[in-house]
């Protein structure tokens, strides 16, 4: 009981805080009940009761191993598929680095290509043109080794421009292609496995359809093309 009258009078005024010292109370008395059970000398319990003591806790602590065991299984499982998943990172982007470094050198092989016009290929002596095929030569050799090492060039044109897979060099205003496509690629790009090696350098269209109502209006006249074709055959 409560030395102050007052805080007698306001608890028994709220309903709800004597239901609550009334299971606090009644806790209280439950779990000192326990403690005084558990306490109580092992020599005053029958031998039933004493098994069924050695069971309930041979019980708990099997639970407390198994789930530990679980757990120790889990945790060596992620950290198998963790390593197992950095071996293969490892594998295919050791040479990204290197691949990358290699990108430039392709770039100047395609310049010196590039510089050189059809008039000139075609006047040219023959030391010239065996010089120009070596260049050529030299610029195939080396995407094929990129290739070999899991890097492939991409030439996004037409496609949805991806910020992930795109950068955006200029915008260019044309209401007949797709809004936000690629309208012209200036630069092609490489991946390397799933990651992006470099960017491809792009012009983005605007001012055209939305890019997700082309590609339906092309797939629908893609069926359309396909069952007459279909029907076609059939006569």
């Amino acid at each position: 009981m409560s030395g102050n009258p007052r805080d007698d009078e306001a608890l028994f005024d709220d309903p709800a805080a004597e239901e609550e010292r009334l299971a606090e109370q009644e806790q209280a008395e439950l779990e000192a009940a326990e403690a005084e059970e558990a306490a109580q000398p092992q020599e005053f319990l029958s031998d039933e009761e004493r098994a069924l003591a050695v069971l309930d806790k041979l019980k708990g602590e099997n639970e407390e191993l198994k789930d530990k065991a679980l757990r120790a299984v889990a945790e060596m499982e992620n950290l198998r598929r963790r390593t197992a998943r950095e071996i293969v990172d490892a594998r295919s982007y050791a040479v990204a680095n290197f691949a990358r470094d290699m990108l430039g050198v392709g770039d100047n092989l395609q310049r010196a290509i590039q510089a050189v016009p059809p008039e000139k290929r075609e006047s040219g002596s023959e030391e010239f043109k065996a010089l120009l095929e070596g260049v050529e030569l030299t610029e195939r050799e080396l995407l094929k080794a990129l290739e070999a090492g899991g890097v492939k060039k991409f030439n996004p044109e037409g496609e949805k421009f991806d910020p992930n897979f795109h950068q955006a060099m200029f915008e260019l205003s044309n209401p007949e292609l797709p809004n936000n496509s690629v309208a012209q690629v200036v630069q092609e790009g490489y991946v390397i496995g799933e990651r992006v090696l470099r960017p491809a350098m792009v012009g983005v269209a605007k001012g055209g359809p939305k890019f997700e109502d082309t590609v339906k209006a092309e797939a629908s006249e893609a069926d359309e093309a396909a069952e007459t074709v279909g029907e076609t055959d059939d006569s």
